[in-house]
C-alpha cells in the first residue's frame, strides 16, 4: 500500500488549515484528523472527495480524477477515513467500519473545511465514499452531491439495493457511472425510482473504475477526462461557487 499521501504531507493544526484555505492555498497536509489534499482553484466550486473501500486517495484513478477536476475549475479536498489510516500504520488490510461511523467522520471533516467566506462545500466520493456522502446529505443536507461509481448494490446481488435514503436527497445530485458497472449497470439503474434532484451521466463501456474494453475505442483516461468535465459543468450549472448552504 502506497505511503505517498503521508510522505509528502506537511503537518499542521486544524486552525492553520482553515487559514490556508481562506488564503486559497493548496497542498498535502497532515492534520490531527488525518491527511488532506487540497488541489485546484475553486473557480466553479469546492468538492470534498472520499475514497472507496479498498483504495485510498493515492490510487491512480482518484489522482487522475482530481487532476482533471482541477483543470476544469473544481477544487477538490481529498480526505482519508480513519480505518484506512490504521491499515497504513499496521501494514495489513481490514474492512471499513459501519456506515454510521464513516458518516460521522465525514461530518467532522465538513465542519472543519466549511467556512462562510468560502464557496459551499459539495460532498462526493468514489463508490463507498459516495455512499457515505449521500447518507450524510440525506441526514444533514448539502449544497450538492457528486457520486462516482455509486454502489447501487453489491456485485451479483441486484436485490440488495442501497437506495433507502435516496428519497431524502433534495440537493443537486450527479451520478457518474460506467455503463458496465457491476454495482449498477445502465439497464439496472433505468428501473430505479430516483429523486427528481438526481442526474445520471453514463460513461460508455466503463466498469466500476471507468475502464472500458479495448474494443470500445476509448480509454480510462479519456473517460476520466469526460467525467471531470461533466462534474464541473454540473456544479457550475447548480451554483457550485455561490449556492446557499
Amino acid at each position: 500500500m502506497s505511503e505517498f499521501i503521508h510522505l509528502q504531507a506537511v503537518a499542521m493544526a486544524s486552525s492553520e488549515c482553515r487559514e490556508r484555505l481562506l488564503k486559497g492555498d493548496c497542498g498535502l497536509w497532515q492534520l490531527p484528523e488525518g491527511p488532506l489534499e487540497v488541489r485546484g482553484e475553486a473557480r466553479l466550486g469546492r468538492l470534498l472527495m472520499a475514497h472507496g473501500a479498498g483504495a485510498g486517495q493515492d490510487s491512480t484513478f482518484l489522482q487522475r480524477l482530481r487532476e482533471g477536476l482541477a483543470v476544469a475549475g473544481v477544487q477538490t479536498l481529498a480526505i482519508e477515513f480513519g480505518y484506512l489510516q490504521r491499515m497504513r500504520r499496521e501494514g495489513r488490510r481490514r474492512p471499513p467500519p459501519g456506515m454510521n461511523t464513516l458518516v460521522e467522520e465525514m461530518a467532522s471533516w465538513c465542519d472543519l473545511l466549511s467556512h462562510p467566506e468560502l464557496p459551499p462545500l459539495w460532498l462526493g466520493g468514489k463508490s463507498m465514499g459516495g455512499r457515505v456522502a449521500s447518507l450524510l446529505a440525506a441526514r444533514d443536507g448539502a449544497p450538492g452531491l457528486v457520486l462516482c461509481g455509486y454502489p447501487f448494490h453489491p456485485p451479483g446481488k441486484p436485490e440488495r439495493l442501497r437506495l433507502d435514503h435516496w428519497p431524502q436527497l433534495a440537493c443537486p445530485t450527479l451520478v457518474v457511472q460506467g455503463s458496465r458497472d457491476p454495482f449498477g449497470t445502465r439497464e439496472e439503474v433505468a428501473g430505479y425510482a430516483l429523486p427528481e434532484a438526481a442526474r445520471l451521466h453514463w460513461l460508455e463501456d466503463g466498469d466500476h473504475d471507468w475502464k472500458p474494453r479495448r474494443a470500445s475505442g476509448t480509454t480510462q483516461v479519456r473517460l476520466i477526462e469526460t467525467a471531470a468535465a461533466a462534474i464541473a459543468g454540473f456544479m457550475d450549472g447548480h451554483g457550485g461557487v455561490d449556492a446557499v448552504r
